[in-house]
């Protein structure tokens, strides 16, 4: 779900293919990566994701094996861990309010000229008009990146929303 919310990420498939080698000792070894994301300059990352103290030996020499392929294609290529909850939370909530169905332009402009500067969510949204209305457009507002807020904390009434990107 990361992967969908990344403005960086054009396109994702998931277990994209088989990487097949022989080890050292002669052995057959497969492993299929969790994920290819073509990202928006052209170039691709190949990811696995998997805790650190989940990896045994017999999946760093995966990882490793998958690092030396990916270099030969000019791939970057990561070990995720596992993402925090809070955020995993929050942005599975805001994904299901990505379909443009959600998009009010008024109230779009309404709600980015509302959040030029740090307002909590529920004032902001109030100032723009009922919230029942406003909401669905401030969650989608949040997916596509057009409104920030720290994600990485539970989204709630006060939270701060503006329209800038923090540290601009």
């Amino acid at each position: 779900m990361l992967l969908d919310f990344d403005p960086d990420i054009v396109g994702i498939a998931s277990q994209p293919f088989w990487l097949f080698w022989t080890t050292a000792e002669g052995k057959a070894r497969s492993h299929t990566p969790d994920y290819f994301a073509r990202l928006v300059d052209g170039s691709a990352l190949l990811l696995d994701v998997r805790a650190a103290d989940r990896i045994k030996p017999r999946d760093r020499a995966a990882f490793d094996a998958t690092a030396e392929a990916c270099v030969a294609l000019g791939w970057r290529y990561e070990v995720a861990g596992a993402s925090p909850e809070v955020l995993l939370a929050n942005v599975r909530w805001l994904a299901g309010y990505r379909h443009p169905r959600h998009m009010r332009d008024t109230v779009a402009v309404a709600l980015r000229a509302g959040f030029a500067t740090p307002v909590g969510l529920l004032d902001g949204a109030e100032e723009v008009g009922d919230p029942i209305a406003v909401l669905p457009v401030l969650f989608h507002l949040l997916w596509l990146g057009d409104l920030h807020a720290e994600l990485d904390r539970p989204l709630h009434p006060e939270v701060l929303v503006t329209a800038a990107t923090v540290g601009s």
